[in-house]
């Protein structure tokens, strides 16, 4: 049996992470998905809780025919300021992996340098298709929901996450 690791933060969860959930899948029996910077919410970059982030994956998954979730494992896990330290903790939250997946560089460094087995998943559409995207979206009044799941859009629509994301934004702009 094969464990990989999926490694985001999922501001919000969108069709791209979706894709690499499915990619993912493809080479291993178990994927333990990790909502990374768990600690954050109510920033610019980080709008949306722990718990709103796995609602929303695990939505997402659910709803989604070509996945079988009884194969898929969410674990929050917050940051620490020693980025050497943070592939420890991520062992340490998690069960034994084989191998791990993300699209960013960084992490896929930090778990490289630790000794793990990493892949880049291929990217769907990275101009549109990322989280920056949608808060923009969002902050501009667009069309965020063509980039999330439904379920994922569902719930930013039942905890006023738009709302939530614009704030964020203004806040920042007003001291940034």
């Amino acid at each position: 049996m094969t464990t990989g690791l999926f490694v985001g933060r999922f501001q919000p969860f969108h069709f791209g992470h979706l894709a690499t959930v499915k990619f993912a899948l493809k080479s291993v029996d178990t994927l333990v998905i990790v909502v990374g910077s768990a600690q954050k919410s109510h920033e610019p970059r980080n709008p949306f809780t722990a718990g709103e982030r796995v609602s929303m994956i695990k939505a997402s998954l659910d709803a989604d025919s070509e996945i079988d979730a009884k194969k898929i494992l969410i674990i929050p896990v917050p940051d620490i300021d020693v980025h050497s330290l943070w592939t420890r903790q991520v062992d340490m939250l998690v069960p034994k992996y084989d191998v791990v997946f993300a699209n960013d560089p960084f992490t896929l460094h930090l778990f490289q340098e630790s000794g793990a087995r990493t892949v880049q998943a291929p990217l769907l559409d990275k101009e549109k298709m990322s989280a920056s995207e949608a808060r923009h979206r969002m902050t501009a009044g667009e069309d965020w929901q063509e980039l999330v799941p439904a379920p994922a859009a569902k719930i930013i629509e039942q905890i006023n996450g738009v709302e939530r994301v614009k704030m964020s934004a203004r806040r920042q702009s007003m001291h940034g």
